[in-house]
């Protein structure tokens, strides 16, 4: 992939003409210029595909140079160039709008690697935020927001809906994903027929083939009459099967031939009983890791894994933070027979930059909470009373400074808004944590492939890359995951 037009900002000449020399047979066209006003000049004309841009300047701030660009939005990706040892620069001008930084010194393939990945992010973003704008809804179902990662999403269900096909449903605990199956089971055929949900993580283990499958009198201590099970009472719509991961292992083959046949039997019974069901499952776990683990079946995964559906956890889909909250807050401020509280300025920062652990529930049950307790608006920061939360995988920890034994929370600050701090009693600098390229790129052709119907042909077409790319990135993507799970 040829990298385009390269405009270089560096007063030194020798180090100019050596990024030159080193892009040369990579780019179409490569523009220097020594100083800031030089470099200006040309981001007036054509737009250059990449900006190598040296913070330091004979007449110019870099730092004031991405500010300005950034507020014009030209949509350049820039690539800041700093000395060693000036990491905290380089890291402050990616927070103002920069994509990545070089740290001198530097070789030519560090260079033409960093200015392809910074080229082909700028690609996928423009491409995303296009596909956005076709495919806008401002919710789904029971479903509210309208960010990419949602829309996404209810077009798999809107997909997957009018068929039979068994689905799997993954997300983090509080993601939505009964909403997610009654949103399948209302835009289906079976709409009118019964919808069952069982949670497998909630009922013992001994009861749960008795909870499925139904028992007949005397068939354990404490069966005292026959009783229907939910594959009986399910029959002619559809079977909900939450934390699949937590159904004991022996029971799984039961379930297996359940779903090929379409025939069981109650506990203790010997018939045969018929049902017609569809059936969707969910699980919090990543479910192909917990089939390497032993708690599901390799068969039974790949029987329910028909039409998989991703939920997003809520701090990937943050513009829709404040919808989300004034929506359950409207409602449940209705439902207490008040009026509608509003939330103020810096509630909505505070909303915005905590990593809400606990998803949608966390926000669902905050807002409800608030309707209750709080008398009159508009509320403020300090009355969400949001727990700082600890180390996990995903949400940086949550620092004690010396002088405060009981200190506030912590929140982070919205990207590209660093300076934006509020009140200091309730905000401390967070630690900085840059999501690595691979994990953005994958998100990014995912949701494309899933705007595509699944269609990778299609969604290579879009993203302007070949099918074959896709492919190849598929396994990269595998090998990086294994490689941080180990």
């Amino acid at each position: 992939m040829s990298l385009g037009r390269i405009l270089i900002i560096e007063d030194s000449p020798s180090l100019a003409r050596t990024y030159e020399a080193q892009l040369r047979n990579e780019a179409a066209a490569i523009e220097v210029a020594i100083d800031g006003a030089a470099g200006e000049r040309a981001m007036g004309g054509l737009p250059p595909d990449c900006v190598l841009l040296d913070l330091h300047l004979p007449d110019a701030n870099g730092m004031d140079m991405l500010r300005d660009w950034r507020a014009r939005d030209v949509g350049v990706p820039v690539v800041v160039i700093t000395a060693n040892g000036s990491i905290n620069v380089a890291v402050e001008a990616m927070q103002v709008g920069a994509t990545d930084f070089l740290v001198k010194p530097f070789g030519a393939e560090r260079l033409i690697t960093t200015v392809r990945n910074a080229i082909e992010k700028a690609q996928l973003t423009r491409t995303v935020k296009a596909l956005e704008k076709t495919h806008s809804r401002k919710g789904y179902a029971d479903f509210v927001g309208s960010s990419l990662p949602m829309q996404a999403v209810y077009k798999v269900l809107e997909t997957a809906s009018p068929t039979n096909a068994s689905v799997m449903i993954t997300g983090e605990t509080g993601t939505g994903k009964e909403l997610a199956a009654r949103a399948i089971h209302d835009g289906s055929a079976r709409a009118g027929r019964a919808f069952v949900a069982i949670n497998c993580g909630a009922i013992p283990k001994d009861l749960i083939e008795s909870e499925l499958f139904g028992h007949i009198k005397g068939a354990f201590t404490g069966a005292t009459s026959d009783r229907a099970g939910a594959a009986e009472l399910a029959n002619g719509g559809t079977l909900f099967l939450d934390e699949l991961g937590e159904m004991p292992i022996d029971l799984q083959p039961k379930l297996l031939r359940f779903l090929q046949t379409g025939s069981y039997s109650r506990v203790g019974e010997g018939r045969l009983r018929q049902t017609d069901i569809r059936i969707i499952a969910a699980t919090n776990r990543e479910p192909w890791a917990a089939v390497q683990k032993g708690l599901i079946r390799e068969d039974l995964y790949f029987r329910l894994n028909v039409i998989p559906v991703e939920l997003p956890p809520l701090r990937e889909r943050s513009s829709d933070i404040l919808t989300l909250a004034e929506t359950f807050l409207e409602r449940y401020c209705q439902e207490e027979g008040r009026d509608v509280l509003e939330l103020g300025s810096d509630a909505r920062q505070a909303l915005l930059t905590h990593s809400w652990p606990g998803n949608v529930r966390e926000l669902e049950n905050l807002m409800r909470r608030l309707s209750v307790l709080i008398e009159a608006g508009p509320i403020e920061a300090a009355q969400l009373n949001l727990t700082p939360v600890g180390a996990t995988p995903h949400t940086p920890p949550a620092h004690a400074t010396a002088q405060s034994p009981n200190p506030a929370p912590q929140m982070m600050p919205a990207p590209g808004d660093m300076q934006a701090q509020t009140s200091p009693a309730l905000y401390t600098p967070p630690e900085i944590r840059i999501e690595p390229l691979w994990m953005t790129e994958k998100r990014a052709i995912e949701q494309a492939i899933a705007l595509c119907r699944n269609n990778i042909s299609e969604a290579a077409k879009q993203l302007g890359i070949a099918p074959s790319t896709i492919y190849r990135k598929r396994e990269q993507w595998t090998q990086l995951m294994e490689k941080a799970a180990s």
